[in-house]
């Protein structure tokens, strides 16, 4: 593969090769307080989200830690991991707020027929604030 053939930037190669939060194996070890889920059937790629709640001094419920699982592209893994360094540390609401957009910034801009894979990540994410919030 020539540099030509990749057309990825940097930061998507860094965080597909080396992604961040990734949850290897079982999921029983990992103590969690939601899980979402969802899928994609146009890219068949399908996303697990883990989150952690922690409550503050102030109250306010915060992402304490964040895993993923996921069946997926470069792109879906490289935006997820991204997602989870973005929004650990954010209260709920403001990890709500995470848009595709703000994953493709960090990430460098997906090529556009990728970027539909920044939206599975956040999908899962909403989908595990919902669960929590249901749940708690």
């Amino acid at each position: 593969m020539t540099k030509q053939d990749w057309v990825y930037s940097e930061t998507v190669k860094e965080h597909f090769l080396n992604p961040r939060n990734f949850l290897m194996g079982d999921e029983s070890g990992f103590s969690y307080d939601a899980v979402g889920t969802v899928g994609n059937p146009v890219c068949g790629d399908q996303m697990k989200m883990y989150i952690k709640v922690a409550r503050r001094e102030d109250g306010a419920e915060v992402i304490d830690d964040i895993r993923w699982k996921t069946y997926g592209c470069a792109s879906a893994i490289a935006s997820t991991s991204a997602l989870s360094e973005i929004a650990k540390g954010k209260t709920l609401d403001a990890a709500l707020l995470i848009s595709a957009e703000d994953i493709d910034a960090y990430l460098g801009k997906l090529p556009k027929h990728k970027f539909h894979c920044s939206i599975l990540g956040h999908d899962a994410l909403r989908d595990a604030i919902e669960q929590y919030r249901k749940n708690h």
